[in-house]
């Protein structure tokens, strides 16, 4: 395994330090290239990382950004959305602090028509390189929605799944939905093999409720039933945790 591994004492902690591993990712790649791509993730995991890293000083105007996934005919009104959380939390913040704008941006968009959106996402996607994957872990072990048993074997960048009964439950735990009848069943999502694309990945899972998933991550062989396994065969993965994400990795929590 070519794991680093950082473990920070608070959510916050741990946001500064991942934003400053991408930051130093992108700044290098704007160097070597005179620009850089990454990869989002979101939810509520990720509040922390995108916070400080929408304040790290580097120029903005070079970085494309792509995102992981969305869900299947929800408006981007909607307070889950994942295009309506990255405008606002990411692309607003930079160019609210006179950094931005980026030089490019590609949503993952499920409204309309799907398969088009895909097609054309993928083209983008796959133009150059991503210099910076930043990864999160869901509470049953996935990466973007690929939901265990992933499939590790595709070579599509995009596809629709379905989602699985606890990968919608987080959903709802997090606040972004009321109850599962109001989940979608089904998202667009990366694929295992073009996520493992990226020259660098950078993970952050903060808070207990991810315990478990790091716990299994860390210790068990790669297997589509932990799809987060798969991350431990990448040539640079750099995983920021948490006291509480870490609690069942170090023997401190139940």
């Amino acid at each position: 395994m070519n794991i680093n591994i950082n473990i920070a004492p608070t959510p916050e902690m741990l946001g500064q330090r991942a934003a400053k591993k991408i930051a130093c990712y992108l700044k290098k790649a704007i160097t070597e290239k005179g620009h850089a791509r990454i990869i989002l993730s979101t939810g509520a995991s990720q509040f922390e990382t995108l916070s400080s890293l929408v304040q790290e000083d580097l120029d903005w105007t070079k970085v494309e950004m792509f995102h992981l996934d969305e869900y299947v005919s929800l408006p981007e009104t909607h307070g889950a959305s994942f295009r309506k959380y990255l405008k606002e939390r990411f692309v607003a913040e930079i160019e609210k602090q006179g950094r931005g704008p980026l030089k490019a941006v590609h949503f993952v968009n499920g409204e309309g028509d799907v398969q088009k959106n895909i097609a054309d996402l993928t083209k983008a996607l796959r133009d150059d390189v991503v210099d910076v994957g930043v990864i999160g872990i869901g509470e049953n072990g996935h990466i973007a929605f690929n939901d265990p048993p992933a499939d590790f074997d595709t070579d599509v960048a995009y596809k629709v799944v379905d989602l699985d009964t606890r990968c919608r439950m987080q959903q709802v735990g997090e606040g972004w939905f009321k109850d599962i009848s109001e989940v979608p069943s089904q998202a667009i999502t990366m694929c295992p093999k073009q996520i493992l694309a990226c020259e660098h990945i950078v993970t952050s899972v903060p808070h207990g409720v991810k315990a478990e998933a790091i716990y299994n991550t860390i210790t068990r062989s790669v297997t589509p039933s932990v799809p987060a396994t798969l991350l431990k065969t990448h040539r640079d993965w750099n995983l920021f945790i948490d006291d509480a994400s870490a609690a069942q990795l170090l023997g401190t929590g139940n």
